[in-house]
């Protein structure tokens, strides 16, 4: 999950997706409500929603002029509301705080082919995600399939978000994909450093952050994000530029 928000997290800062990585998270809510009322187990629920969520994001993208921040607002109002109406009380703080604890074989299967396939997808989309994001004139008149590729990155955003639920929940996932992105562009002299640094500080972050919390009787998603937020402060005393 770490190495999977790590990537996914440096693209999205590319594509100007920083704030909107968080809200996209809160997409998972009406899955979550639906999934306990139908006795599911709720993280299933999360990522029909989630993918659900970003099919509808990249429909509208292709038949409106509005920026990708702006739908993603309008579908996490909406899917905030909705799953504050199926949720209540103690769920309702699962699925955002999330709710640690030992893992079934199932959910350790999905949960690793989940990240492997996002990994898999990034490293090979590499190039092409770059130029797109950079200008998608240039991108097509390179031959990509710029709308593919659009629902592909956003499909791989949801199942990011989807794999970290478990144990930040909604409210802290987007955390986790945005802040060791930022601290690593701004250490990284290009590309490769700054993918590799942003891994290294998720994973960093979710070890440590698990170890912490597990030492000081704490939730373990906000100890992660607090860790996180340590090493990007930290970061603003080099005097860096890192990538552009």
């Amino acid at each position: 999950m770490a190495v999977a928000a790590g990537l996914i997290g440096s693209y999205g800062l590319m594509r100007r997706m920083t704030l909107a990585a968080d809200a996209f998270s809160h997409v998972a809510l009406p899955g979550i409500g639906v999934a306990i009322l139908f006795r599911v187990n709720p993280l299933a629920g999360a990522l029909v929603a989630l993918l659900l969520g970003a099919l509808l994001i990249w429909t509208l993208e292709g038949r409106t002029r509005l920026a990708t921040e702006t739908i993603i607002g309008v579908v996490f109002s909406a899917a905030l509301a909705i799953g504050a109406l199926l949720t209540t009380g103690e769920q309702l703080m699962d699925a955002l705080f999330g709710a640690p604890g030992a893992l079934s074989n199932v959910e350790l299967i999905a949960g690793l082919a989940g990240a492997a396939a996002v990994t898999a997808f990034v490293l090979l989309a590499r190039d092409r995600l770059i130029v797109t994001f950079l200008s998608s004139d240039i991108a097509r008149t390179a031959g990509i399939d710029v709308r593919r590729l659009s629902l592909l990155y956003l499909l791989a955003f949801g199942v990011t978000v989807a794999l970290g639920l478990r144990y930040l929940g909604a409210l802290l996932m987007g955390s986790l994909m945005i802040i060791p992105a930022a601290t690593a562009r701004r250490l990284a002299p290009n590309l490769t450093g700054m993918l590799t640094i942003a891994v290294a500080l998720s994973v960093f972050a979710t070890l440590f952050g698990s170890w912490l919390a597990a030492q000081t009787g704490r939730e373990t998603g906000p100890v992660i994000v607090s860790v996180a937020a340590v090493c990007f402060f930290l970061s603003l005393a080099s005097r860096r530029e890192g990538v552009r």
